[in-house]
């Protein structure tokens, strides 16, 4: 199976099953967290899709869940870039109405 770490994007070759420390080789971010995993989904309560799960405080650390599955796809990109450009949009939608426009 060819993972993706779910924090900076790189190609992940590693065995399978993770272990509960491993970590990218590129960004140091955990693997074995709720991020990576196929059950996530942050429009869920818990941001979990397993209700058996128990909950998790921290969603980009490793822990000792039993129902952890990678997930190919769980890098989502964007970072920076994603929230430069929504910022901008809401600066656009809010900012002051031009005076110059404005009817007399």
């Amino acid at each position: 199976m060819s993972l993706q770490c779910w924090k900076c994007g790189a190609t992940l070759t590693l065995l399978l099953p993770l272990s509960r420390s491993e970590a990218c080789p590129r960004c140091r971010a955990d693997l074995h967290a709720c991020r990576m995993c196929r059950h996530f989904d942050a429009g869920r309560a818990k941001q979990c899709r397993e209700i058996a799960a128990e909950p998790v405080s921290n969603k980009t650390r490793a822990n000792f869940c039993g129902w952890f599955v990678p997930r190919p796809d769980a890098y989502r990109g964007g970072g920076a870039a994603v929230v430069q450009a929504n910022r901008t949009a809401l600066d656009a939608l809010f900012r002051p109405p031009d005076k110059s426009r404005s009817n007399k």
